[in-house]
């Protein structure tokens, strides 16, 4: 109790100088409450926005004190775009809203750097060489120069340069590799550029004015969804987030719309007051269950299965037991169900789709002279005769304002209703087999087995054709009903009687699969279904980019773009398929392309698709263990396939039907005078040196130094980082520095060895001389980098952004 009272009288004592008399304390200096107010201090508001690819594109005021940025906060002032929308805002995120604090980190750039060894090998070299192409020379010509500053890749050992220093290297790199090896060794990289229009340009302006090489990025970071290309011949031409409000009906499918679409979240949790149902479907306890009435989790990667089976109850309800009138006319306006295909027949005597039939396979030509290998046939439901309807590819060019899906044939372009199914008209019934590839269905302990390829009986007709021969056809329409197992009178014994049999693509079947129950796959399918019957299209897929990264991902996406398509719900404002990507802004691009890649000097641009070209040079074809043959149809011939997956990329190279670059063995600025003394024009020299092997596409020889890619420019990009697939390849391939490969390439352990690529027992290695990335911090990317170049912020710069979601173009303003 004592030593309680002393301290007491000690902290009294203190207090004392600071009372009143009356017992109170004076506060005589606040001024440590300046520290609070002066953080909200501000000289001026800029308004900017965040130049990268999250498709958010939120309008920021970004507040400014002697030059700093000291916070920011959303705008508020997005005009309306219609009355019966909500606001637009508040756009923003977490993430936006700490960006200021990447201005001033410990890993921002401030200086340009180049690493140590590398710097030493230039100086060194200067001091021999006058001109610094020939001191760049020097270095490479020299293996073992080279492999000193290659080898440190990625170990750090930056050391700071000059701007005129790393200027004068780089431009005497180019212009030593376009003149030694070809331009087109030059290579670039860097994301979509719509998160920053005028930073994409000027990158690929410059490699493009050079003859250099701008890389793909769209399927590089397992973006593209090719399922979009495979059924509309596009790429996500889809709706902007606001359309979600014009939605009665929305399953979000592997899009976790909180977390990763935060600023558009806002119309998917506004048009639940509307009565709109909510759904969704992903395996884990996303954040987007907690805002959904309800939340089906199958097991990962098995939404395929799941779409088919909800497919299965669409079709049989709503096209086939009670017929939908809106359905019906939809697919027979705006899709190819009632287009024939010719049937192929088999050893077996059965049959397999084959292709579609065409004008020019019908006795003159059905009437059509122009195009007629491009115009699909169907009946006409009023007169049963072969008609060519308008709108298939045929009619795009030739015939001025034909290529429009309308309800008319092409030759007198009378009125017509085509036939969907040739059930009841058809000449006779076969059996048809389709690939399954769905495995054992466990049931219990036990298990269910399905032949790899699945027979099923389809009305046909026998049609006489040009060549003097008869050969079968189907309707799409039949042959998608027989393949979603849909029974129809024909004692088909794998379609199903019943929702509850074990037969592909049935709701009993997807249970044992997906592990989702039968009970609710049928209730959201017909929900779904009834919805867009009654509404006319207005129910609502939200994609998310979970489904886009699984092997077969188009199996994914095709299974529910085909539920959006029974339904009539594709290009339905409220409906359709709104993928995670969004519609691109085309009036801003009519003149940023131009600009981006010199069009206005020269044209075509020398373009690359990212897959190709890595999976090429940085020798992962080498370790290739699947074989061509594991991915084909069961109905497929695998005797007519050879070779290795890289032959394949190089035929289609070759071929034209993939671009090509590095493009040939030989310096393309070469080739133009070696022509000329030949007496020959550019063209037909070359065409004649591919042919008699003088000259080879630089695919085929990917080891050959003649063909390495040189030099590589990064920016806006964290390449070998969060985009490096095959990361440890490329840096034993690429950059020639340590990696981690642990395994043996074909030469050693064996394997199915390519045909069209030359092999040698020693991969190239190291094969970039020079790497350059752009950044404002040090990302694993410029650890890797030979020259790190420190560039703007968003913060910093004057730029546009054009996010796909939503309908404004937002300013970067310095």
């Amino acid at each position: 109790m004592s030593k309680f009272l002393d301290r007491f009288r000690y902290f009294k004592q203190l207090a004392e100088p600071f009372a009143d008399g009356h017992g109170q304390t004076l506060d005589t200096n606040r001024d440590w409450e300046d520290g609070y107010r002066s953080r909200w201090q501000h000289d001026k508001v800029v308004r900017s926005t965040h130049g990268v690819n999250c498709t958010g594109s939120c309008s920021w005021k970004i507040y400014v004190k002697n030059g700093l940025v000291t916070w920011e906060t959303q705008q508020t002032d997005y005009p309306r775009t219609r009355p019966d929308l909500p606001n637009h805002e508040p756009r923003g995120c977490p993430r936006g809203a700490s960006y200021s604090w990447y201005l001033y980190s410990a890993n921002r750039l401030k200086y340009p750097l180049m690493r140590k060894k590398l710097i030493q090998l230039w100086r060194e070299a200067k001091l021999k060489h006058s001109d610094p192409v020939d001191a760049w020379g020097s270095i490479i010509n020299q293996p073992e120069k080279a492999k000193e500053y290659k080898a440190a890749r990625g170990r750090g050992g930056f050391v700071r340069s000059s701007w005129q220093e790393v200027n004068e290297l780089i431009a005497a790199s180019n212009v030593y590799t376009a003149k030694t090896f070809g331009p087109d060794r030059i290579i670039g990289f860097s994301p979509i550029p719509a998160m920053s229009m005028v930073s994409y340009a000027s990158g690929a302006r410059y490699l493009s004015l050079i003859g250099g090489v701008c890389l793909s990025f769209y399927d590089w970071y397992c973006d593209l969804p090719p399922a979009s290309p495979q059924t509309w011949g596009e790429q996500t031409d889809v709706p902007e987030s606001a359309d979600w409000y014009n939605s009665s009906y929305i399953i979000a499918w592997g899009s976790n719309v909180p977390q990763t679409r935060t600023p558009d979240a806002h119309f998917f949790t506004e048009v639940r007051y509307k009565g709109t149902k909510t759904v969704a479907i992903t395996p884990d306890y996303a954040e987007i269950a907690k805002i959904c009435d309800q939340w089906l989790a199958p097991k990962q990667g098995t939404d395929s299965a799941l779409a088919l089976a909800m497919g299965h109850v669409i079709l049989k309800s709503f096209h086939i037991d009670n017929p939908s009138q809106y359905f019906t006319d939809y697919v027979r306006r705006y899709t190819d169900m009632p287009m024939l295909v010719m049937l192929e027949p088999r050893e077996d005597g059965s049959y397999a789709a084959g292709r579609m039939l065409r004008a020019s396979d019908l006795v003159d030509n059905l009437g059509q002279e122009n195009n007629p290998q491009w115009k699909t046939i169907a009946f006409d439901e009023n007169t049963g005769e072969l008609v060519s309807p308008l709108g298939s590819i045929g009619y795009r060019w030739g015939e001025k304002g034909q290529w429009n899906l309308e309800s008319r044939e092409g030759k007198e372009h009378k009125d017509v209703s085509l036939k969907l199914s040739l059930l009841g008209d058809h000449d006779e019934v076969v059996s048809v087999g389709y690939p399954y590839f769905g495995g054992a269905v466990s049931e219990h302990f036990n298990s269910v087995a399905l032949d790899e390829i699945l027979m099923h009986k389809l009305p046909v007709k026998r049609l006489q054709l040009a060549d003097g021969s008869t050969g079968l056809v189907a309707s799409v329409y039949d042959l998608t009903l027989a393949n979603y197992g849909i029974e129809r009178g024909l004692n088909d014994e794998n379609c199903a009687q019943s929702y509850d049999e074990i037969k592909a693509y049935t709701p009993a079947w997807a249970e044992k699969i997906t592990g989702v129950s039968q009970q609710n796959i049928e209730r959201i399918a017909h929900e779904f279904a009834d919805n867009a019957n009654k509404t006319h299209g207005r129910s609502m897929i939200i994609v998310g980019a979970g489904m886009n990264h699984w092997y077969h991902l188009d199996m994914n996406y095709r299974g529910l773009i085909n539920m959006l398509i029974f339904c009539g719900c594709v290009g339905q404002s409220g409906g359709g398929w709104a993928h995670y990507v969004g519609q691109e802004k085309l009036r801003p691009q009519t003149g940023w392309q131009p600009l981006a890649f010199g069009l206005d000097w020269q044209r075509p641009p020398r373009q690359m698709n990212s897959t190709s070209f890595f999976y090429n040079h940085s020798s992962q074809w080498r370790y290739e263990t699947v074989a061509p043959q594991e991915l084909l149809s069961p109905l497929a011939d695998k005797s007519k396939f050879t070779g290795s997956m890289i032959d394949y990329n190089v035929r289609a190279e070759r071929m034209g039907w993939l671009p090509s670059a590095p493009q040939l063995s030989v310096n393309p600025l070469r080739i133009a005078e070696q022509a000329k003394a030949a007496g020959l024009s550019p063209a037909d020299f070359t065409v004649a040196a591919l042919k008699e092997g003088s000259v080879r596409f630089a695919a085929e020889q990917p080891d050959n130094p003649q063909n390495f890619p040189r030099n590589l420019f990064v920016w806006r990009s964290n390449l070998l980082g969060s985009s490096g697939k095959g990361h440890e390849y490329m840096l034993k391939y690429l950059l020639g520095t340590e990696h981690g490969i642990q395994g043996d390439d074909l030469g050693i352990q064996g394997g199915v060895m390519p045909e069209e690529v030359e092999w040698q027992a020693q991969g190239g290695e190291g094969k970039l001389d020079l790497v350059v990335t752009l950044d404002f911090r040090m990302s694993s990317t410029c650890l890797y980098s030979d020259i790190v170049l420190p560039t703007a912020t968003w913060y910093e710069k004057d730029d546009m952004n054009t996010s796909d979601m939503h309908p404004f173009i937002h300013p970067l303003s310095a």
